[in-house]
C-alpha cells in the first residue's frame, strides 16, 4: 500500500468524527492496490479500521465512478440474504478530499485473484465456486420492493440500454480504431435477444476477486466494488463471471482457458450455468452466445476507458497505462464465441 497524498488525513479525521458516530482520530491512510476505477483507501482510527472508497480525481465520464449508487445499494443490501460491508457515511462535499466519497466497515477476510484458487484445497475449492454460484442467485431474488430499489434502473430492455450505453463510453474514450470492436458492436447491435422481460438488481462486476471469503473460505462474508450495479437482466452477470472464466491464465487474466477443471474439482462452465438455473428455478438460458459476446464487450469498452484516463492523467494506478492493449484481445474473444456458436 502507498501514494496516498490524495488525502489531507486531518481535514479527513475532523470530518468523520463529526458525522460517523463513535469515530474518533487521528487516522492513517492506506491505499489499496488495484482498484483501477474507484480508489480505495484503508482507514486505521483510533476507534477502528474503516475502508474508505473515493471518486477519482479529475474530468469523469458521464455516470461513472458513481460512489453514491454504491452506498446507496449497499446500505439497501444490509437486511438481505446478500453479504455485504457496512456503510456508515456518504460525503457529497468535494471539498472535504476533492472528490465525493463514502465510508463503510473494514471486513477481515480472503480475497482471491486466480480463478484456479492453488491457495486451497480440491474441497475448498469445490465449495467455493458453489458459494459465489449461491449467492449471485441470492443477489438476482432481492426483492427490489423492499429494499427500496424500485427506481434503481431505467426500465425497458436492459442490454439494448447497455449497449447503447457502452457504445458511447467506448466511442468517447476511443484513441486508435480497434477493428474488432467495430465488428462486435455490429454484430451486438444486429443480434439482440427478444427482451424476456426480466429484471433484478445485477452487480455489473461479479467475478471471484469482487467477492470477499471468509478466513476458511468457507462462507462469503462481502460482495465487493457496486459501482456498475443497477436493475437489469440477471443473465448479464452470470455471463460475465463465465466470460472471465474463459480467459487465459497468464497475465493479469488469471482465467480458466485450457486448464483441467475436473481435476481441480471447478464446475465447467455448463455445470456452474446449470446450477444456477436450479436455484433460479430455470431450465435453460437460450442466447447464451450473445451474453457472453455482450460481456466481452462491455469489459473491453470499460478497460478502454481506464486506458484513456491514464493517457489523461487521471487513472488511480500506473498499471492502468498498459490496460489498452487488452481492448483488442476482448474482442477477439467475443468474435471467435459467435463464430463457434
Amino acid at each position: 500500500m502507498a501514494d496516498v497524498s490524495q488525502l489531507d488525513v486531518v481535514k479527513l479525521a475532523s470530518y468523520l468524527e463529526a458525522n460517523i458516530e463513535g469515530f474518533k482520530g487521528p487516522i492513517s491512510a492506506d491505499k489499496f492496490p488495484g482498484g483501477q476505477s474507484n480508489p480505495t483507501f484503508k482507514i486505521s482510527a483510533e476507534s477502528g479500521v474503516y475502508v474508505l472508497r473515493r471518486q477519482p480525481p479529475g474530468k469523469l465520464l458521464k455516470s461513472a465512478h458513481a460512489v453514491d449508487r454504491e452506498y446507496r445499494v449497499l446500505a439497501a443490501l444490509a437486511d438481505t440474504d446478500v453479504p455485504v460491508a457496512k456503510v456508515y457515511h456518504l460525503c457529497e462535499d468535494r471539498d472535504i478530499i476533492g472528490s465525493m466519497f463514502y465510508v463503510m466497515e473494514f471486513c477481515d477476510g480472503n480475497v482471491h485473484w486466480d480463478a484456479q484458487l492453488p491457495e486451497v484445497d480440491n474441497a475448498t475449492r469445490g465449495k467455493m465456486y458453489d458459494e459465489m454460484n449461491r449467492v449471485l442467485a441470492a443477489l438476482h431474488s432481492v426483492d427490489l420492493k423492499s429494499a427500496g430499489l424500485e427506481d434503481y434502473g431505467k426500465p425497458g430492455n436492459y442490454f439494448a440500454r447497455q449497449l447503447d450505453r457502452w457504445t458511447k463510453q467506448y466511442r468517447a474514450s476511443e484513441m486508435d480504431k480497434i477493428e474488432e470492436m467495430d465488428q462486435l458492436i455490429d454484430w451486438l447491435e444486429n443480434n439482440q435477444p427478444e427482451d424476456d422481460g426480466r429484471v433484478s438488481l445485477v452487480h455489473g462486476d461479479y467475478r471471484l476477486d469482487n467477492v470477499m471469503f471468509d478466513q476458511d473460505n468457507q462462507n462469503i462474508i462481502a460482495v465487493l466494488d457496486w459501482e456498475l450495479s443497477t436493475l437489469g437482466h440477471p443473465y448479464a452477470d452470470l455471463a460475465y463471471q463465465c466470460m472471465q472464466l474463459r480467459m487465459p491464465g497468464a497475465g493479469d487474466m488469471k482465467g480458466l482457458m485450457g486448464v483441467d477443471r475436473a481435476e481441480l474439482n471447478i464446475p465447467s462452465e455448463e455445470e456452474y450455468v446449470a446450477q444456477y438455473c436450479k436455484r433460479m428455478g430455470m431450465d435453460s438460458i437460450p442466447n447464451w452466445e450473445f451474453y457472453i459476446s455482450f460481456s466481452y464487450f462491455r469489459l473491453a469498452a470499460i478497460i478502454q476507458g481506464v486506458a484513456k484516463r491514464a493517457a489523461d492523467g487521471n487513472a488511480s494506478s500506473k498499471k492502468a497505462a498498459g490496460m489498452g492493449a487488452y481492448v483488442k484481445p476482448m474482442a477477439q474473444f467475443a468474435l471467435d464465441t459467435i463464430a463457434k456458436a
